[in-house]
């Protein structure tokens, strides 16, 4: 197993950082406000994807369009990268508050300016490419986003309730996007195609500026996190006795150092996003794919938009659910039920979302649904622990969004590019078992970390009485162990 070794140690009640309740909820209002904003834009361009391609690419009709399309989804992907490279050290060094508030006004205005954009019938060519843009800015602010947010949380929450606050995050996800397929779905309703090719299908685009504002109002309230502040103090007194500082320059070469936690996270990441996108991005256009291949099957669009909400809100009430059970059994168990459900259970899936029964058709989303959750909601407590305070933000910024960019984001082209030229409909279940297989090996080297310190930091409880049954338990766990060595 890879991880870390300093939390097994004898601590001291002193050594506890004590976080009150509300500053703790008031972090996670913070960092999933960003999380929100996200997937809110997430969830507008999947459900939107059809009118988008009318608006910006109307001379390309079919599966090629859709390639298109998803391609222009898929490529701020090719940037995040880059944003997670750029504002992960840099959260390292300024501290988490200061770059996720630069994040999240990039992040509002980069969805805002897609929906002033000038369609194809206004500007011609300029307007892919200006569309482009926007999803460039998206992409590299969103790059680091994300795994700054998982930072921010994880370090915030104390180390007994960390699978359930940081579950929280993800709910803000699932929360976004939900109301980005609601808000789109209703539109697509109410409108006529006329009126939504015409300017309804700007609407949903300008809810994210005030979205923003009220990340960056709510971010700009709290302190940086204990973990970080706790870094700097000690990077403080190191400087002052004239010695190497705790933060000490030379981070990419610490990073790489870390190289088998960083691969562990990306195949955490991989398993989880392939899902996380196939759902969410994919599963929209797929339903037009079974319409036109298999003929005789498929629900209305109307219907799977419906369909998929409703999972959708199954799924934003489980997260919590589950956070709070890998608080009691661990993290582990909880993605090994998600990667062996992706590998067992991914055909019957498609074979039910094939189908014309509404039933059948929420079934399999719910199978796909629920498969997902189980790393959903592990992942904001669980890739965090994987690196140590100092490198912390940069390390998982950078693994988590090679990932995405080259996996996750893709997944809707990839599936369009196979299903579109082999018209075999199955390929979604093969794409979904494989990355079940990386998930499970690679959450076979991920160290447990339930009710332990994150590496790097001392333990955190809620309270004085808390702090000391959590030092009395790690001791004990730490003595157990030394007694078997």
């Amino acid at each position: 197993m890879f991880g870390p070794e300093n939390v097994r140690r004898r601590w001291n009640v002193d050594d506890v950082t004590v976080t009150k309740p509300n500053v703790i909820k008031r972090a996670i209002s913070a960092a999933a406000i960003g999380n929100i904003t996200e997937w809110y834009d997430f969830g507008v361009y999947a459900y939107l994807q059809v009118t988008i391609e009318k608006v910006f690419l109307p001379d390309l009709d079919g599966a090629i369009g859709k390639i298109i399309t998803a391609a222009l989804f898929a490529v701020a992907f090719l940037v995040r990268p880059i944003g997670g490279m750029v504002f992960g050290p840099l959260s390292d060094k300024i501290g988490r508050n200061k770059v996720l508030a630069m994040t999240m006004i990039m992040m509002a205005l980069g969805t805002f300016a897609i929906g002033i954009l000038p369609g194809y019938e206004t500007v011609g060519l300029w307007a892919p490419i200006l569309l482009l843009a926007c999803r460039l800015l998206q992409g590299f602010s969103t790059g680091g986003e994300y795994g700054n947010a998982m930072t921010f949380i994880a370090e915030y929450a104390p180390d007994r309730k960390r699978g359930f606050f940081g579950s929280l995050l993800e709910v803000g996800t699932f929360g976004g996007y939900l109301m980005g397929a609601i808000i789109a779905t209703i539109m697509t309703g109410v409108l006529t195609d006329e009126q939504m090719l015409s300017w309804g299908w700007r609407l949903p685009f300008f809810i994210a500026l005030p979205l923003g504002f009220v990340g960056v109002y709510l971010r700009s309230k709290l302190a940086d996190t204990p973990a970080y502040l706790q870094l700097e103090k000690e990077a403080e007194k190191a400087e002052k006795s004239n010695r190497g500082g705790a933060k000490k320059g030379g981070e990419f070469k610490n990073i790489l150092k870390l190289w088998p936690s960083m691969l562990i996270c990306t195949g955490l990441v991989l398993a989880w996003n392939v899902t996380n996108y196939m759902l969410t991005s994919y599963i929209p256009v797929y339903f037009d794919s079974v319409k036109s291949i298999q003929g005789d099957g498929g629900v209305s669009e109307f219907t799977s938009s419906i369909l998929q909400i409703i999972v959708m809100a199954v799924c934003l009430v489980t997260i919590p659910m589950l956070g709070r059970l890998s608080d009691r059994i661990g993290r582990k168990t909880i993605i090994v039920v998600g990667s062996i459900a992706l590998i067992v259970l991914s055909i019957p899936s498609i074979l039910l979302i094939r189908g014309n029964a509404d039933l059948t058709v929420m079934l399999g989303l719910l199978i796909m649904g629920l498969s997902l959750i189980c790393f959903s909601a592990m992942m904001p407590s669980t890739l965090p622990s994987l690196f140590p305070t100092l490198v912390r933000a940069g390390a998982l910024s950078i693994s988590f969004n090679i990932a995405i960019s080259l996996f996750g984001g893709t997944t809707s082209t990839v599936m369009n590019a196979l299903v579109g030229g082999t018209e075999n409909l199955m390929w979604p279940a093969y794409y979904l078992m494989a990355a079940g297989a990386i998930g499970l090996i690679a959450v076979y080297f991920t160290p447990e970390s339930n009710g332990r310190p994150l590496w790097g930091s001392t333990p955190s409880a809620e309270s004085k009485p808390e702090a000391r049954e959590h030092v009395a338990d790690l001791n004990e766990e730490y003595e157990a162990e030394m007694a078997k060595a």
